[in-house]
């Protein structure tokens, strides 16, 4: 009987909408960090966009926490709401560490393979903004869901060769000058590589949130 009762009820769809606000945040500030890499005298300006997208995707999480707490009945599992705004906001917690390093080492200058890999975390951004606004309608779009969700590991494969690469390319052109250089390049390329990964994360979550609701 309750659970029918429950059935009957309607869900609590403000979470889709805080979803989508959470996903902009990750877009907007997948865009900044690219354009910190573009370097020059940019970067400063570019570094507070990150942190002040990711300060607004604070505010998101702190706002979906409070929901589920208060919410009778919600879209689905209250654990895989919590896991998704987690997975979300890691994303962009990243992308804050990797310009706050920038920031640290007053960096101006960045290698073309980083360029690339934030030429991915954007492409990744992307998709994650189309896959969330998707769930508010799981059944219907399972499919694409799950095409979205798998391009953003294949993604996530490409941007671990640039990092390999690129780490590669720091190592033979700082071998027998500047180690310090070489240090701060591996922090840089390891912080895009953790950020491609919360993606993948992300990903995860969703796949595994249509696994259980279609």
């Amino acid at each position: 009987m309750l659970s029918w009762f429950q059935a009957m009820m309607p869900k609590e769809e403000k979470f889709f909408h805080l979803f989508r606000a959470h996903a902009e945040t990750l877009v907007e500030g997948a865009a900044a960090l690219r354009d910190v890499l573009k370097g020059g005298d940019g970067v400063p300006a570019a570094c507070a966009r990150v942190v002040a997208h990711e300060n607004a995707a604070d505010e998101i999480t702190r706002e979906v926490l409070t929901a589920v707490r208060r919410t009778f009945i919600t879209p689905f599992d209250r654990s895989d709401i919590k896991d998704l705004t987690t997975s979300l906001d890691d994303a962009i917690d990243q992308m804050q560490k990797t310009a706050k390093v920038i920031t640290l080492f007053e960096l101006r200058e960045f290698e073309d393979p980083m360029r690339e890999m934030a030429d991915i975390i954007v492409e990744a951004a992307l998709l994650t903004r189309e896959a969330v606004g998707l769930l508010d309608k799981m059944r219907q779009n399972a499919h694409r869901l799950n095409e979205l969700t798998e391009h953003i590991t294949q993604i996530e494969d490409r941007s671990d060769a640039i990092y390999d690469a690129g780490r590669k390319a720091l190592f033979l052109a700082h071998r027998a000058g500047d180690p310090m250089a070489f240090v701060v390049g591996v922090d840089i390329y390891g912080h895009l590589e953790k950020v491609m990964d919360r993606f993948e994360d992300v990903a995860n979550r969703i796949s595994g949130i249509v696994i259980e609701q279609v």
